[in-house]
């Protein structure tokens, strides 16, 4: 599941079935990941000197503005255009595995991932060109771009970057993109973010949580856990490193009811827009 920036989360899709489609696809995948060709070193992310979000914080979730944090909070996502909060421990939202909306453009032709007709993939709910991940070349050339924005975010002081569109992979034409193409990519940039003394989250997507330390992934953000009972397998995988937003207050109760005293929740309006603006929605457990 996913929210990127504004709108409505993802279509279900029942786990079991994205579990099992990752899985045909890395087996059936020829090794482009496996050998880690795209760095050609150990598929290991070497441990880096990097400090992960403190467990059961206050947390608030500013994707849709950046706003001066309400009392309580210690750890704040932002866009990675924006500032982070002083004093406060941020992390770095990028966009990393598709295009923003109407900025195809912005990247080259070859680096859009394309159907057998030649026309770009879209992933419709957003208006978003999926980006081709397929290939060790083309891979390092979409890292490049987004590891200058990962360049900025420690640049500005933000503490962790939070790579979105994990699981753009699920969304792409049967065959086109694998669950190991996806792995190889984001260990290109969990390797970067370190050198860059940033923490890195995973981004929803359960079904590669097991593979997190192999990735080189020290924290989960994660959407709608409690929506969707994952929140124990997250937990499972991250330990308490695990944070939440929920957009439902069924989803809000049943994350803190059922990991409230463990990890940061927080409730967020769809459209996480600004303090003062029509719709904005904020909660904590502390409410539930």
């Amino acid at each position: 599941m996913r929210k990127s920036r504004a709108g409505s989360p993802r279509a279900t899709v029942p786990l079991s079935v994205v579990i099992a489609a990752a899985s045909l696809a890395a087996a059936g995948c020829s090794g482009t990941a496996g050998t880690d060709a795209d760095a050609g070193t150990s598929p290991e992310t070497p441990a880096a000197k990097v400090s992960a979000p403190p467990v059961h914080a206050g947390i608030d979730y500013q994707l849709g503005g950046a706003y001066t944090p309400p009392k309580g909070v210690s750890v704040v996502s932002r866009d990675h255009t924006t500032s982070p909060a002083a004093g406060l421990y941020n992390i770095c939202y990028v966009n990393a595995f598709q295009a923003q909306p109407d900025a195809e453009g912005e990247w080259d032709a070859d680096l859009l991932l394309r159907d057998g007709s030649g026309k770009v993939v879209m992933d419709e709910d957003w208006g978003e060109a999926m980006l081709d991940i397929g290939t060790p070349g083309k891979r390092a050339r979409i890292a490049e771009k987004v590891d200058d924005w990962i360049d900025a975010c420690a640049d500005k002081g933000f503490d962790a970057v939070e790579p979105d569109n994990y699981d753009s992979y699920t969304r792409a034409p049967h065959g086109l993109l694998t669950a190991a193409d996806a792995e190889a990519f984001q260990t290109l940039l969990a390797r970067h973010a370190h050198a860059r003394h940033l923490a890195i989250a995973q981004k929803n997507t359960l079904e590669l949580a097991k593979d997190r330390k192999r990735v080189g992934l020290d924290f989960a953000v994660v959407e709608e856990c409690g929506q969707y009972d994952e929140c124990g397998s997250y937990v499972d995988a991250f330990g308490d490193h695990v944070i939440v937003i929920e957009y439902t207050e069924k989803g809000m109760k049943r994350a803190c009811a059922g990991w409230g005293d463990r990890i940061s929740v927080v409730r967020r309006d769809l459209d996480v827009v600004p303090v003062g603006h029509d719709g904005y929605v904020r909660g904590t457990c502390d409410h539930y």
